[in-house]
């Protein structure tokens, strides 16, 4: 699986950078996460429980962070494994690039899933890992720029379920 995005955060480059070294933010940040700990000369080791279609597991792993250029580019590269769920492996290459409003984070993920997760099928993996990925990143907005992310919520009309798109009630 291939996936690439870019994602606008309103914090400036260093800030961001500096969340996405930080185990505690990753903790707080990645969806399911259980614990992120270690530190990046190390590598994280972490856990994350996680519903992808009918299969449900706790994914253990390692992560490691290489070819750091701070406050720019920095390349991630994990495994996990969720017994007889499966496995999931690959690595991101992460680009932090100033904006107007804050930083543009741009992503290059290259994954590869394997067990009952392999079987679900391509559409239901891509979908939950955008979902993921999308999730992650309104995370670190609202952990690095709080009123930011308040804002932005607030914008228009008011959120509504589909029922009540439907029929207005």
């Amino acid at each position: 699986m291939q996936m690439s995005d870019s994602k606008e955060i309103a914090a400036p480059p260093a800030e961001v950078y500096a969340a996405l070294l930080n185990p505690e933010v990753l903790k707080a940040c990645v969806p399911g996460a259980q614990e992120v700990n270690g530190s990046v000369e190390e590598g994280f080791e972490a856990s994350v429980t996680q519903k992808v279609g009918p299969v449900k597991a706790t994914f253990k792993g390692q992560v490691t962070l290489s070819d750091l250029i701070e406050n720019e580019k920095l390349t991630i590269t994990g495994e996990g494994k969720g017994g007889a769920a499966g496995f999931a492996k690959g690595g991101a290459v992460v680009s932090l690039t100033p904006s107007e409003t804050g930083t543009l984070l741009s992503y290059e993920v290259e994954a590869k899933v394997g067990g009952k997760l392999a079987q679900l099928g391509s559409r239901i993996i891509d979908g939950f890992a955008k979902k993921m990925a999308d999730q992650f990143f309104v995370n670190l907005q609202t952990h690095l720029a709080p009123e930011e992310a308040e804002e932005d919520a607030g914008e228009g009309e008011e959120k509504k379920g589909w029922f009540k798109k439907i029929t207005g009630n």
